[in-house]
């Protein structure tokens, strides 16, 4: 890294429904183009930005890790100050840390904790509208779990994304279903996803609680290796990035937080 640059990681929480996803895209909101647009007021000129994770219109965050290369002449508190005085109020930072000269929040991650909320009831408070798929129909919560558990493995996941990869294996290490109050909440966690795989994996659950296929088929699914019918794609508003982890190597030197330097 050249003398006086900084390596910068950053930890953000947003509400992705007025975005139209993580990655830029010209004369559209996007939460890159945010961080950028803020950053290009603090530095003077622009200063490319990446995410740990690429999502998509209308999915939330609550540990989104970004990073970039800077030589910037405030501190991190003073930035981590100047970034949420400048950023919509949809989307906050919630640390500052200087991160090692090789930490990169996307090749650097090891693994994601996805979450997906499913409100089983009549209706639907307002305040929750957003982050929530609301499902007013009875939906068979011992049948879901048992079709959420087949999904923990390292195997070929082309049949629950939307394009061909050329590397679709994926190793889920946690795949599981808690019931709280209400709301029926999907943990996923994995070394990497495919895209719409977390959504296309609820929605295949979701037709297993309605009744429509039993949890056996999916493993037939899996052998078929290519999307069908039976794997819609559930709604961007329940799903949450939840954390991203990273090596103990890439702990930070300095960390600004909300609840100060620490």
């Amino acid at each position: 890294m050249k003398s006086g640059v900084t390596n910068y990681k950053l930890v953000l929480c947003y509400d992705g429904t007025d975005f139209k996803g993580w990655q830029y895209q010209p004369k559209q909101r996007t939460i890159q183009g945010a961080l950028e647009d803020a950053l290009l007021k603090i530095a003077g000129k622009r200063i490319p930005v990446f995410g740990a994770g690429r999502t998509d219109a209308g999915v939330h965050a609550e540990g989104q890790v970004a990073s970039f290369k800077a030589s910037l002449s405030l501190d991190n508190t003073k930035l981590f100050r100047a970034l949420n005085a400048i950023l919509p109020d949809d989307l906050r930072v919630q640390s500052i840390e200087t991160a090692p000269p090789d930490f990169h929040a996307r090749r650097s991650a090891v693994s994601k904790i996805y979450r997906y909320r499913i409100l089983n009831a009549p209706r639907v408070s307002p305040f929750h509208l957003r982050y929530v798929l609301h499902v007013r129909y009875p939906l068979d919560l011992r049948a879901m779990r048992k079709a959420a558990a087949l999904f923990a493995r390292e195997a070929d996941f082309s049949a629950f994304a939307s394009n061909k990869e050329r590397h679709p294996v994926r190793n889920v290490t946690v795949s599981r279903i808690r019931k709280v109050g209400n709301e029926i909440v999907y943990t996923i966690r994995a070394e990497g996803f495919l895209r719409y795989m977390v959504r296309t994996i609820v929605g295949t659950i979701l037709e297993v609680g309605k009744g429509k296929i039993p949890p056996e088929e999916i493993e037939e699914l899996f052998r078929g290796k290519k999307r069908t019918l039976r794997t819609p794609t559930a709604a961007a508003r329940g799903l949450c990035l939840v954390r991203v982890f990273y090596p103990r190597s890439s702990r930070p030197m300095t960390k600004a937080s909300s609840t100060g330097l620490v």
